[in-house]
Order: C-alpha cells, then sequence, then structure tokens
C-alpha cells in the first residue's frame, strides 16, 4: 500500500508519543473502574478494562521493541490506527458517539498531523470518520442510569456532525501551520548555514590579508636577493653573504605564518575597524558595478550624521540581497538613498522595474512565496533571499518596509536604525 511506503520526512518522536499513550491508557482505566465501582454504572467493564489492557500490551511493545528515537512513518500509522480503534471499541461498550468522551477519537489525528504526511493524515482521518459514522448506529447502551434519558434526533445526530467537522477544521489548521513552520525552520537554517559560511570567508580573508600584509617586506627582500644570486652566480664572494640572509628571511616567513595558524583571528588594522552606513553601501556598489552593466545613482547628501559602527556580516548581507533584487529586477537604473539624522538612519533602495507584484506585496518578507503574475515568472524567485535579506537585518534592529515607489515606478525597499541601536552594535 502506498500509504505504508517509508518516509524519511515525516516521524513521530518516541519518546513524547509513548508519554501520551501512557497518559491515555491510565485515563482510560481510571474512568472505567470509577464509573464501574464508585458510580455504580452498569455495562461491561470487564470487557473495557481488556481493550484497555491490550493498549497497555501494545505500549509496552512499543518501549522495549523499537529502539529510535523517531517512529517511521509505517509503525507511527499503525500504532495511531490502533489508538484510534482502541478508543472506538471502548466507545461502544458505554454508548457510542453520545458519550461524552467522544471527544476524544480526534486527537490521534491531530496528533499526527504536524508530523506525518498528508497522506498518512487524510487515511487517519479517513479511518476516524468511518469509525465516528459506525459508532453513531451501532453501539451498546449508556452506562446505567444514563440510558433513562432520551436524547432528541437533532441533538444526536449532530454530535457526530460536529466531531467531523472539528476533526476536518483542526486537521487542516494543524497541518497548514505545521507547513508553515517547517518552511520557516527550513529558512532559517539556510540563514545559519549562509552566516556560518560567511564567517569562514571573513575569517580566511582575515588571514589572507594579516598574512600579506605581514609577509610584504621579508617577501620583497628575498625577491631582490634572488634577482642579486642571479647576477653573482658566478664566483661571486658576498654568494655565502646573501644566501645567509635570503635564509634569515624565509625564516621569518615561516614564523610569520605559524602565527596565523595558531591565532587565526589575529587582528589587523587593515581590517578591524568601524565603518558609516555609506561606507558598508558604497563597498556593496562597487561589487555590483563591477558585474552590472545597470547604472547605481547613490545618494547621501541627507547624510548629516554619519555615524560609525561595527563591522557586521549580518548587515553586509542584509544591504547586499537587497541591492542584488534590485539589481536582479531593475530595467537600467538602481537608485540607492541614504538619510540619517541625530535619530535615525536609513537606506533607501529603488529600482526603475516593474515593482512588487501585487498579489503578494502583503506577504513580501515570507519565504517560498511565488508571484502568478505571468511577467514575474521568469525572474521571481521563492522568496527566500528577502526573507534571509530582511531576517538578518531585523535581528540587527532594523526596521524595513516594502512598497512600489511613486517617484521610479519599481520596488522601493526603506531600511531604518535607531542611531542607538546601531551603535549597540
Amino acid at each position: 500500500m502506498e500509504f505504508l511506503n517509508n518516509s524519511k520526512n515525516h516521524s513521530l518522536n518516541r519518546k513524547t508519543y509513548l508519554n501520551l499513550r501512557w497518559i491515555g491508557i491510565i485515563g482510560q482505566f481510571i474512568t472505567i473502574n470509577s464509573v464501574a465501582f464508585i458510580f455504580k454504572f452498569q455495562f461491561n467493564f470487564i470487557l473495557a478494562n481488556i481493550v484497555v489492557l491490550v493498549g497497555t500490551l501494545s505500549n509496552i511493545f512499543l518501549f522495549y521493541y523499537f529502539k529510535k528515537n523517531q517512529l517511521q512513518e509505517n509503525t507511527s500509522l499503525i500504532f495511531l490506527t490502533l489508538d484510534i480503534l482502541q478508543l472506538g471499541f471502548l466507545l461502544y461498550l458505554t454508548g457510542g458517539i453520545i458519550n461524552p468522551f467522544a471527544i476524544f477519537l480526534i486527537i490521534p489525528s491531530i496528533f499526527a498531523s504536524n508530523s506525518l504526511s498528508i497522506k498518512t493524515n487524510i487515511l487517519l482521518i479517513f479511518i476516524t470518520i468511518s469509525l465516528i459514522i459506525l459508532l453513531t448506529f451501532f453501539h451498546q447502551e449508556l452506562p446505567f442510569p444514563l440510558n433513562t434519558y432520551v436524547f432528541s434526533n437533532y441533538y444526536y445526530y449532530s454530535v457526530p456532525l460536529a466531531l467531523i467537522i472539528a476533526l476536518i477544521f483542526l486537521n487542516f489548521f494543524a497541518i497548514t501551520f505545521g507547513q508553515e513552520s517547517s518552511l520557516r525552520k527550513d529558512a532559517l537554517d539556510k540563514i545559519q548555514h549562509l552566516i556560518a559560511k560567511e564567517h569562514e570567508l571573513v575569517s580566511l580573508g582575515g588571514q589572507a590579508a594579516a598574512a600579506a600584509h605581514s609577509l610584504a617586506t621579508p617577501l620583497s627582500t628575498i625577491k631582490l636577493i634572488s634577482q642579486e644570486l642571479s647576477k653573482s652566480l658566478k664566483g661571486n664572494k658576498d654568494i655565502e653573504k646573501d644566501v645567509l640572509l635570503l635564509n634569515q628571511q624565509v625564516e621569518r616567513c615561516s614564523k610569520i605564518l605559524k602565527k596565523l595558524t595558531l591565532k587565526p583571528n589575529i587582528d589587523d588594522e587593515f581590517i578591524d575597524y568601524d565603518l558609516t552606513l555609506s561606507t558598508y553601501v558604497k563597498e556593496i556598489i562597487n561589487s555590483f558595478e563591477n558585474i552590472s552593466k545597470k547604472k547605481f545613482f547613490f545618494q547621501d547628501n541627507q547624510n548629516t550624521n554619519p555615524i560609525k559602527f561595527k563591522r557586521s556580516i549580518e548587515i553586509i548581507y542584509g544591504l547586499r540581497n537587497f541591492i542584488g533584487n534590485a539589481n536582479k529586477f531593475a530595467k537600467e537604473k538602481i537608485f540607492i538613498t541614504i538619510n540619517s539624522d541625530s535619530e535615525i538612519s536609513e537606506v533607501i533602495i529603488e529600482d526603475d522595474g516593474k515593482g512588487f507584484p501585487s498579489d503578494i506585496l502583503d506577504k513580501i518578507g515570507e519565504p517560498y512565496i511565488r508571484s502568478k503574475d505571468k511577467n514575474y515568472k521568469n525572474k521571481s524567485g521563492l522568496g527566500l533571499g528577502i526573507f534571509i535579506g530582511g531576517t538578518l537585518l531585523e535581528r540587527n534592529f532594523a526596521k524595513i518596509t516594502f512598497r512600489n515607489s511613486i517617484t521610479r515606478n519599481g520596488a522601493e525597499v526603506i531600511i531604518r536604525w535607531n542611531n542607538e541601536d546601531l551603535l549597540e552594535l
């Protein structure tokens, strides 16, 4: 059966599921025996306890036989189906769907909706609905004295209908939010991966810059000496001194490299310095101008308070992402403006493209979105880049506004900081 195929992406946490089953089994045992011995209701409590015993044995089997932390989807489906059938049989013995505890029938499928595949969830919903319908027409009487009450048919048949509606609604709710949560988690994982790579590149770049800076003088000396050696190779008495000096310089290079190896985060005045927002943006624009044929127009005339703050990989990546997006969707021109005063600093990025699609404008910033407009399908992605860039900037105190530009007709992104927040980075 297709539903029973193994799934590598969907599973249940074994420990959590075991604990929930123990809670259910203990609750069933206490309820059955309380009704039988305390309230003195008459029903087949012996058979009911046997059903609870079956649930207990299945949970013991689950505990000892399955050792992995995650239960595969086919295993989860079997045990969840067993839970539904076990509770269904208890309800059959105690009044069927009119039993107040019938609400618990919908719990297994709702519990699975956030962890298992949609196909498995549909199968569990189908099993649950089928059992609700069967218990509506086939069941034993409610335990005495409740069977002395007469229920209206309107009320009687409204109960299973309400359960089915609740089952479908709650599963749809859980599946939808579960998928959104999963997508967001996937996007956040990609952010962590990208930032880790950026930190690694910066670290490697810092080491390379420090090495190049530190080794400049000895390497130049080696080069000069090599040239001298080539000229004075034939019988020159000074050759021994030159060779000796050459060896000294080589040893010096080795010491510097060893120092870098032992201290990869070595400080360097050419690397570790604070930057203004204008410098950030200029560096990014320069990198795009080397690879893009489009024109960049940069304005910082209103940059009246160019405060300096620590270099941030997250801010660099976030700004680069939005400027890259403008470069991607612009027809010919990208306009970047920096405004700052005593309270705020902001970067405004505009392009002369088609702007944000109207059908996703209110969703901009969410991961995995795609416009239905045919004019955007060739260039539009899944919204992951904007989500990553926006998340990184927001984590660094930025507030981001997405809209279509009135003056340029294209997209406009406004990234704003309070100056006091920038100084805390």
